[in-house]
């Protein structure tokens, strides 16, 4: 069978492996629609995951597919059921340097035993929308670990899956003051379609001036900074998160969710007289169903921007490495 895996820096391949053998401990699903995730093309330009490698790595983990075959051992799902994965719940790093990927037809589900991998989704719900549900996951963490309430005046930094992801969250639990912000005015169309109030295309238009006039200005010891208080920085980049902290609101809380490979040069003094709060967000909810109950109630299929099948894997992989491209690529496997 086919199997997307990474063997250096920027050399990406679909190579052909042997078919899964289903463990007593282990679950065969038909992967049907796998999203490609800026981690993956991260991983591709370093050719690993926090370094180079010096075997394959196989990527992929957001996706959706029918269970096609199950151990002695694995209790809580059926043959035919159509579900959801949570690719890091049962240890194995499936599509993060575990011996597994997503971007394949069959995928060899370690630990499925443990009841925590796969999730039923009703019938309803389209394969892509399921395997939104990771990204999504992401996306709401990051809003959880803002600790947002109504009247919070909103930034999302980045209008990629996650950002996206993050902006649908709040939306749905009635946070109305939400500004997204990117370079890439195709992205910020997407943001629109989802219901996005206000966006900002920050390659044309100073990001400062446009947030003060979106949720207003305020004094702080004669410096002149804009009314947003929470930030959800999911682009990755180092300037921006030193300029959010020169020019946010007194106590606000910034949400990093991006991966930041290089040091931050953070001006702590004035964290500390702002009295801000800086905090990470990796992964999900604790409930993975939580995801898949937001997509029953708000469709975020708007942030496929490309439909690819496995066998034009490296033209969709460089499709979802150009920053203009659009917001999610998805590779469809049946």
């Amino acid at each position: 069978m086919k199997l997307a895996r990474i063997h250096g820096p920027n050399d990406v391949r679909l190579d052909e492996v042997p078919e899964p053998v289903c463990g007593p401990d282990d679950a065969i699903l038909e992967v049907a629609a796998c999203g490609i995730c800026g981690s993956d093309v991260g991983y591709a330009k370093i050719g690993g995951i926090q370094v180079r490698s010096d075997s394959p790595i196989p990527i992929g983990h957001e996706l959706a597919g029918v269970v096609a075959e199950i151990g002695k051992n694995v209790r809580g799902v059926k043959v035919g059921a159509r579900v959801a994965l949570h690719p890091g719940a049962a240890g194995f790093g499936l599509g993060n340097g575990g011996p597994e990927g997503g971007f394949t037809k069959r995928l060899l589900v370690r630990g499925a035993a443990q009841g925590k991998s796969l999730f039923p989704i009703p019938d309803s719900m389209s394969f892509e929308q399921a395997a939104l549900a990771e990204p999504l996951g992401v996306g709401m963490h990051a809003v959880d670990q803002a600790n947002l309430r109504r009247g919070d005046k909103v930034a999302v930094l980045g209008a990629g899956a996650i950002g996206l992801s993050a902006a649908i969250t709040m939306l749905d639990r009635g946070i109305e003051d939400v500004c997204v912000v990117d370079l890439s005015e195709a992205r910020l169309e997407v943001a629109r379609k989802l219901g996005a109030p206000n966006v900002v295309h920050s390659k044309s238009t100073n990001l400062w001036e446009a947030l003060g006039k979106i949720h207003g200005r305020q004094e702080f010891f004669g410096s002149q900074l804009v009314g947003t208080n929470v930030f959800i920085e999911a682009t990755g980049s180092g300037t921006l998160l030193e300029e959010v902290v020169a020019h946010c609101a007194p106590a606000s809380r910034v949400s990093v969710v991006a991966l930041h490979r290089r040091p931050v040069a953070i001006d702590f003094m004035t964290v500390l007289m702002k009295q801000m709060t800086l905090t990470g967000a990796m992964e999900y909810p604790e409930r993975y169903e939580e995801m898949i109950e937001l997509i029953s109630r708000r469709d975020p299929s708007a942030m496929i921007t490309h439909r690819f099948a496995l066998d034009d894997f490296v033209e969709a992989f460089a499709v979802a490495s150009s920053p203009d491209a659009g917001a999610k690529v998805m590779i469809q496997m049946r």
